[in-house]
């Protein structure tokens, strides 16, 4: 079969949104608001603190407003891999914060569990599914790196379950798998769009107030207040969290340290039953490969396989525009890829083709800031890892602008940002030299040539 005939139905859009139970939008702002905290973006990191900060106290007036609808992004349309990870992966955080990574790492498994409680606390309805992951080596030197990343992981906490390759294809059969790493306890798979939506309503039923279709147009100091404008009115706050991510920050001094990214996913029709035994997959683990451009791989609750990643797009000077959310050429790599990997679901066709941005940063992962006098909190930069990340990045942002010094407020990660990117065109020009060398890694047996390295020596950790 032509791997290009897979794709000939697929609707070019997320699967996860096209879902009839997707609701309604609330009504924009209009006219002048007060509130305790407003919270600017209705992705994952502003839907968990308005959440939080409502059920740390109740009393509190919390406003949110989202330029789109809630979920509508990045946090709609990704892959529902929620991981433990605070730092996207032990190896960059080991790389960077290696004092403290015993505790980041404690304090992310405590906060994928407070996120399952939430979960259930809530009634969302979002297909949560506490399989773990895995990791697996496609190419011989590979191999030797899940040892190394399985006892990395066991000396701080993890307890990874490695496996040669007739024990992950047992897991899930592909011809092209040589080994695993099964981290069998911090990951979960989640349907996102429903997970955001699921929070939406928590939020609302715990009194928030949400208002769609209300983009924030500036922000700034008016004495013991924040004032933010949006098209149709203003709102006076006595804190603001910005969880804008991807989306320009309405703080310009924010705005270099973060880039656009754009990434791609495919969803497949449901497997029929002979399908699915074909694979095998009984344990329903998500997985990714360990390549530079690795794809992420999931069942949702109805054995559809998504297939995602390889290509990360940046579009110069960073635009967000919906036209760069179908890249043809990008989904038509991703089905020949597919169709390598499983050989055996040959006929299976594509219902849906999508892409949207995501936030990167130099270090790979969160980062925070303050504003007017700790009235403004800022947390960007969750570069693809942030179904569960988000929720600590609430907490943070939270306990900033609480004034108080915490367990996480005392975090090397939250205290230093990372190195902003240069201006353009540089920024374009490095971007893509990096881009190029890392797939030349891929090729060469993971060498990293004399850019990557030098990047590594800068702290840019472009290494995933």
């Amino acid at each position: 079969m032509d791997h290009l005939a897979s794709l000939r139905d697929a609707e070019p859009t997320p699967f996860w949104l096209d879902d009839p139970a997707r609701p309604r939008a609330t009504a924009a702002l209009v006219g002048r608001a007060g509130c305790d905290l407003l919270v600017v973006g209705g992705g994952y990191c502003g839907l968990w603190t308005a959440l939080v900060a409502k059920e740390r106290d109740p009393s509190t007036d919390v406003l949110l407003i989202e330029a789109d609808e809630v979920g509508g992004a990045a946090s709609g349309r990704n892959g529902g891999f929620c991981e433990s990870s605070l730092t996207h992966g032990l190896h960059n955080g080991l790389r960077r914060w290696p004092e403290e990574i015993g505790l980041l790492e404690r304090l992310g498994r405590e906060n994928l569990q407070a996120m399952e409680d939430a979960v259930a606390r809530h009634g969302i309805d979002c297909s949560w599914e506490r399989t773990g992951s895995l990791v697996v080596a496609t190419e011989p030197y590979q191999v030797e790196g899940l040892r190394e990343e399985a006892e990395a992981a066991a000396r701080y906490g993890g307890k990874p379950v490695l496996l040669d390759a007739e024990a992950v294809r047992a897991e899930i059969d592909s011809p092209t798998f040589l080994g695993g790493l099964w981290n069998k306890d911090d990951v979960a798979m989640v349907n996102p769009a429903r997970l955001a939506w699921g929070l939406k309503r928590a939020c609302l039923d715990l009194g928030v107030r949400i208002h769609e279709h209300t983009p924030a147009t500036s922000l700034h100091g008016d004495g013991a207040t924040v004032t933010v404008r949006t098209p149709y009115g203003r709102i006076a706050a006595r804190r603001v969290a910005l969880a804008t991510n991807a989306f320009p920050s309405p703080l310009r001094r924010h705005r270099p340290y973060t880039v656009p990214v754009y990434d791609y996913a495919l969803m497949t029709e449901p497997l029929t039953e002979a399908q699915l035994a074909s694979v095998g997959w009984r344990r329903r683990q998500g997985f990714a490969d360990c390549a530079n451009q690795f794809h992420y791989v999931r069942l949702s609750d109805d054995n559809r396989i998504l297939w995602g990643g390889y290509d990360a797009v940046y579009h110069y000077r960073g635009r967000v525009r919906a036209e760069h959310d179908r890249r043809p050429e990008t989904f038509a790599t991703l089905a020949r890829h597919f169709f390598t990997t499983f050989p055996q679901l040959e006929g299976l066709r594509f219902t849906h083709a999508w892409g949207g941005a995501i936030d990167t940063s130099t270090r790979f992962c969160v980062f925070f800031d303050t504003s007017h006098q700790g009235k403004v909190a800022y947390a960007a930069g969750f570069t693809g890892l942030g179904v569960g990340a988000t929720r600590f990045g609430a907490e943070v942002m939270l306990d900033l602008l609480a004034g108080e010094r915490t367990e996480r407020t005392g975090l090397e990660l939250v205290r230093r940002k990372p190195l902003p990117f240069p201006p353009e065109p540089i920024r374009s020009v490095g971007i893509g030299i990096t881009r190029w060398s890392m797939a030349r890694a891929d090729r060469d047996q993971g060498r990293r040539n004399l850019w990557l390295r030098t990047l590594d020596r800068l702290g840019l950790g472009f290494d995933s």
